[in-house]
């Protein structure tokens, strides 16, 4: 591999000749040979959009020559295009601030912008990645602001559509069963009917409370770091830097950020990527519910509850012949133990604020927009691929209905709760149903028996 020599302050190193980034990426990636994990792209743009902007006000405050102010925004406008995805090598396993990943944008930006103005790529000269692309900045206040832009953005852009796609799905379903009577069960047993319409009507409401949740966070997550550098007392940087770079990608994203309230809170705590997490978590653990009931009454075909049909998308088995399986609901329960496990990984993160600074921020970083990107792809297919193509099966419905014993409770006010109790108890021990054992032991006039079991599983009156 052709190289070429870059030095940063502990002296020279190898690059690889076609880089685009310099020293101190290159010895990230050395010394960070951990995993195969790397940033993705939505958080890469984040930091290129932080630089875009910086780089504008900059030359607009007069620090930094228009020149190379517009090297710097071309460039960065490149990166955004996704031109040099492959040059973001840096392992998310490393320093806790995320300085290798600052640079990694830093150097990128500066060689390619570099390239633009001398036809040489990488280098310091004549955009410096520290004294120009880095200018006002600190990896301690641009990358918490990252994780917030990004969050956000993936938040409104993908999560929030998907749950509002499924909250959709489920509400259509709830109105289309409506009318459809089925048995209801608590602690897995047979309880009192209901209809489905009902049943779905609950996974409508947890998807819409989901939204909820994720709204709320919002605010928190608007507010960012920037201007803050190194401690949060904004040394190195213009007074007007941090709210004048915040506006304006506001105004570029569509988002209402702002500027912290507190820059110590800001980069010593990251309380909002926990609260976010937290509302992720609390979404998957809906999800899960939603998953886990919909291929319980879709169980079977012959053989389970069988109460609704899911879309059949896949061979299921490689030795069954026939054989197809839930696989929608299997994908949500999947995605929903890792984005529990992802909220694990991000508490601990958020603990280790010690002093003026958050030492766990590339983890906190991949892991909560792994699970925004996650959360969304699931939600969505859940949507699309199975709540959907969701059909009843009516004969199975009214026949568990009829068959439940759990239809003595309403004979309770008639004729008390003991009676029905051992009404439950024989038809169970014979194998009959409860109407079959209540005609036999005349419990209550015929008509007047038909009566109250029609209007529980949605019969006529007469028989």
């Amino acid at each position: 591999m052709k190289v070429r020599i870059e030095q940063d302050s502990m002296g020279e190193v190898k690059v690889p000749e076609e880089a685009y980034y310099g020293a101190q990426t290159q010895r990230a990636r050395e010394n960070f040979s951990i995993s195969t994990l790397q940033f993705p792209s939505s958080f890469i743009k984040a930091i290129a959009v932080i630089k875009k902007h910086a780089a504008q006000v900059n030359s607009e405050l007069g620090l930094l020559d228009a020149g190379l102010s517009q090297s710097i925004v071309t460039a960065a406008m490149e990166v955004l295009e996704g031109r040099f995805d492959d040059q973001f090598v840096v392992d998310v396993f490393q320093t806790g601030s995320g300085t290798s990943t600052n640079m990694n944008v830093n150097e990128v930006i500066a060689g390619r912008a570099n390239e633009i103005l001398s036809g040489k790529r990488g280098g310091k000269s004549p955009v410096h990645p520290n004294d120009h692309v880095n200018l006002g900045q600190s990896s301690n206040d641009v990358i918490p602001s990252a994780i917030h832009v990004a969050a956000l953005l993936e938040i409104r852009n993908r999560l929030l559509p998907a749950l509002e796609l499924l909250q959709k799905e489920l509400k259509e379903k709830s109105e289309t069963f409506r009318h459809i009577r089925k048995i209801g069960r608590t602690h897995l047993q047979d309880a009192v009917p209901m209809t489905l319409g009902q049943e779905f009507s609950g996974y409508a409401r947890q998807a819409e409370l989901g939204i909820e949740r994720l709204r709320g966070v919002q605010e928190r997550l608007s507010e960012l770091a920037l201007g803050g550098t190194a401690v949060g007392n904004g040394l190195n940087t213009h007074p007007e830097f941090a709210s004048r770079v915040i506006a304006s990608i506001a105004r570029e994203t569509g988002v209402a950020f702002r500027e912290a309230k507190n820059h110590f809170e800001a980069q010593a705590a990251q309380d909002a990527v926990v609260e976010t997490s937290g509302a992720l978590k609390t979404i998957t653990v809906s999800l899960i519910k939603i998953a886990n009931d919909v291929r319980w009454l879709a169980s079977g075909p012959r053989c389970g509850i069988g109460e609704i049909t899911i879309p059949s998308l896949q061979p299921g088995s490689s030795i069954m012949p026939g054989k197809v399986n839930p696989v929608i609901p299997e994908m949500v329960l999947q995605v929903s133990a890792q984005v529990i496990g992802n909220d694990a990984a991000i508490t601990l993160g958020g603990q280790a604020g010690n002093f003026e600074l958050n030492a766990m921020l590339p983890l906190m970083a991949y892991n909560l927009i792994q699970s925004i990107e996650l959360l969304a792809g699931a939600a969505r297919a859940l949507a699309e691929k199975c709540i959907r193509g969701i059909e009843v099966n009516k004969e199975k419905c009214t026949l568990n209905l009829e068959h439940s014993l759990a239809l003595a409770t309403a004979f309770v006010p008639a004729i008390g709760y003991d009676r029905a109790a051992s009404l439950a108890k024989e038809a169970y021990e014979k194998n009959k149903t409860i109407r079959e054992v209540a005609l036999e032991k005349r419990v209550l006039p015929e008509e007047e028996i038909h009566k109250i079991l029609n209007k529980l599983v949605g019969k006529d009156e007469t028989r």
